[in-house]
């Protein structure tokens, strides 16, 4: 393995969050320094605003890399988020499926098919990305706030009549 940049040691099936900006990219450690992940054509080390293009990709291709040629300069952790929520499948196991992934298409789907649900398939047999459920928790908080301030304003209208007044001829 190529010298680290940081302390993290990784084991074969943790899982690796690696930091892109706007989104976090997650890798499954496979050991010797390698990766697999599920990854679409938009999804490179060092690719800006690019990253985000992968939004619109409906497939993506799992791959074994070293794991410097997926994290690129960005920063990443090990981070086996589920392992209180979840049983960690045995490590032979989660390995033997993970290379059998290796080299095939895989539909891809920001909200229900991406590399964290492919991750996280792998290493608990659940299917689940952190990262989407916060963005709907986020997003509804933010319509329930902006239905929260229409409700406000509706009301407010309603008590302090924000219709117009005709004045009568008499009051000039």
């Amino acid at each position: 393995m190529a010298p680290t940049l940081y302390d993290e040691k990784p084991e074969p099936g943790d899982l690796i969050e690696i930091f892109r900006g706007n989104y976090q990219h997650w890798a499954l450690y496979v050991g010797e320094g390698f990766v697999v992940h599920l990854a679409p054509a938009t999804e490179v080390p060092d690719a800006g605003p690019n990253h985000m293009m992968s939004v619109l990709c409906d497939k993506a291709k799992v791959k074994k890399e070293e794991i410097w040629d997926v994290v690129g300069h960005d920063q990443w952790s090990v981070n086996n988020l589920l392992d209180k929520k979840y049983q960690v499948r045995p490590i032979h196991q989660i390995l033997k499926d993970a290379q059998a992934y290796v080299d095939r298409e895989l539909p891809f789907s920001v909200f229900n098919g991406n590399c964290e649900h492919f991750a996280t398939e792998l290493r608990y047999g659940k299917a689940e990305s952190r990262q989407v459920r916060q963005a709907v928790e986020t997003v509804g908080m933010a319509a329930m706030v902006g239905f929260g301030v229409l409700a406000v304003a509706g009301v407010a209208a309603a008590i302090f009549g924000g219709g117009s007044k005709k004045k009568n001829k008499e009051e000039y």
